[in-house]
């Protein structure tokens, strides 16, 4: 079987490192991609970790490096860099870069850093990180491009090839009054079809969207990807423009928030599991899984109250596990779809009634197609029985009433927690299904108490 690139690239890295081959390092370090370069360093020791660093050429490759690491490379990889060489990373790295990586470090040792940092950037990065940590202000990059709305097209062309050289990714130009509120946009196409003396007044586009500095991350996300933007303007309250948050961050975001809410869904915290510590892991599960366990319980004395009449018709306890399974089922897929759809703001908390009864629809329709089918299982197989005929309708009415409210109570839970502020994807999973079980027991019995004289 052939070898993925990444794993061919980190055995010949190891390999390198153990013969303590310099230059043949160097050479590969210059041909790998810095993403790359990145992932391999997860697979290092501490030492060779420092080693490998230490052959990467420039101070901006490596601050480029340490903005790709995983929190937990990035932490080990920090004990073995020397102070001041550490510095001098930080003043040549991006100050919105710069701000993450000191916001993961102690605090102590992040404003030493800070102290020390000898360009203008060190104010900028102190900016962003004097906000919030996970709103737009923390995200932004201070470097943008924003001139007056009378500077013509021509000139404002000039200013991108000498003045603002610089910025790192000029995707719009940001137009001021004379108060410097933001008053406009033009793309950079907009900029070269034009006349060269026509004022940026004349041809930007004055119906700007954009962000606070304090506007949740996610939001912002959900901003550049609604009007499929490459960056979005972050004002401050009186409209003045003080940095822009790129769709490479955005990226980020969405990825990260998927990844939080899955583990959330899956009631095992926030971190990825080779983040946690076995304390750590075993905590942040024990209570999710009490949730469940609580369920059980509850399931089983349900049960156990119907005990003879189980013993009596011994075939009633064969369906349990598939009406609990299919309710689980349906009730896990309606609380993702209305989780994801929260997320991505395809969801409005107006429309709730509209959701569940839609949700609660599609729960009844499939419940009457399996209802009818497991109803036609169970009349074949126990038709030598004199109550098949009350058994198949029993079970055929469990399956409904199941699925039924499993979509509603899956489709419901997130909306109520949404809606009371409550982050919407601790509603799933274990919660979600415990309720479920508890429900499609408590349904099961109640119709064969009723049709079969329990």
């Amino acid at each position: 079987m052939a070898k993925e690139p990444n794993e061919i690239l980190i055995i010949s890295i190891k390999r390198l490192l153990r013969r303590v081959a310099t230059k043949q390092l160097k050479n590969i370090i210059k041909k790998t991609h810095i993403v790359d370069l990145a992932a391999v360093f997860r697979e290092l020791s501490t030492d060779n970790k420092a080693k490998l660093f230490s052959y990467i050429g420039t101070l901006e490759q490596k601050g480029t490096l340490l903005s790709k690491l995983e929190e937990s490379t990035f932490l080990d990889l920090v004990k073995d860099i020397k102070f001041e060489s550490l510095v001098e990373i930080f003043d040549q790295m991006p100050a919105d870069d710069a701000a993450e990586l000191l916001g993961i470090l102690d605090e102590e040792f992040s404003d030493r850093i800070l102290k020390k940092m000898k360009t203008k950037g060190s104010d900028d990065v102190e900016e962003l990180m004097s906000h919030g940590e996970d709103t737009a202000g923390s995200l932004m990059m201070p470097d943008f491009i924003a001139l007056g709305e009378d500077v013509g097209a021509g000139e404002v062309i000039k200013s991108l090839q000498n003045k603002f050289i610089d910025v790192e990714m000029p995707f719009y130009i940001y137009v001021v009054d004379e108060y410097e509120k933001l008053v406009g946009v033009s793309s950079l196409r907009q900029l070269v079809v034009v006349h060269p003396e026509k004022p940026l007044k004349d041809f930007m586009a004055r119906d700007i969207v954009s962000v606070k500095t304090y506007t949740d991350r996610e939001e912002v996300a959900k901003v550049v990807s609604r009007y499929d933007y490459l960056a979005v303007p972050v004002v401050d309250d009186d409209n003045r423009i003080v940095g822009i948050v790129t769709v490479d961050d955005v990226i980020d975001i969405l990825h990260d928030s998927a990844t939080e809410d899955m583990l959330k869904m899956a009631g095992v915290g926030n971190d990825y599991v080779e983040t946690q510590t076995i304390l750590r892991g075993t905590k942040i599960r024990l209570p999710w899984l009490f949730a469940s366990f609580i369920g059980g319980l509850a399931a089983f004395f349900i049960i156990g109250r119907y005990e003879a009449s189980l013993a009596q018709y011994t075939y009633l306890a064969a369906f349990i596990p598939v009406i609990m399974g299919m309710g689980g089922n349906i009730g896990t897929q309606s609380s993702t779809i209305v989780v994801r759809g929260i997320a991505t703001g395809m969801i409005n908390i107006r429309d709730f009634w509209k959701i569940i009864s839609k949700e609660l629809a599609i729960g009844l329709i499939l419940g009457i197609f399996y209802g009818l089918f497991i109803g036609v299982v169970a009349s074949v197989t126990y038709r030598t029985e004199t109550v098949f005929i009350s058994l198949a309708i029993s079970v055929g009415l469990a399956v409904v009433l199941s699925m039924s409210v499993a979509a509603l109570v899956g489709s419901g839970i997130p909306l109520f927690f949404e809606k009371i502020g409550v982050d919407p994807a601790i509603a799933t999973g274990p919660f979600v299904t415990t309720a479920v079980d508890i429900v499609s027991v408590s349904c099961y019995f109640a119709i064969a108490t009723i049709l079969l004289g329990l």
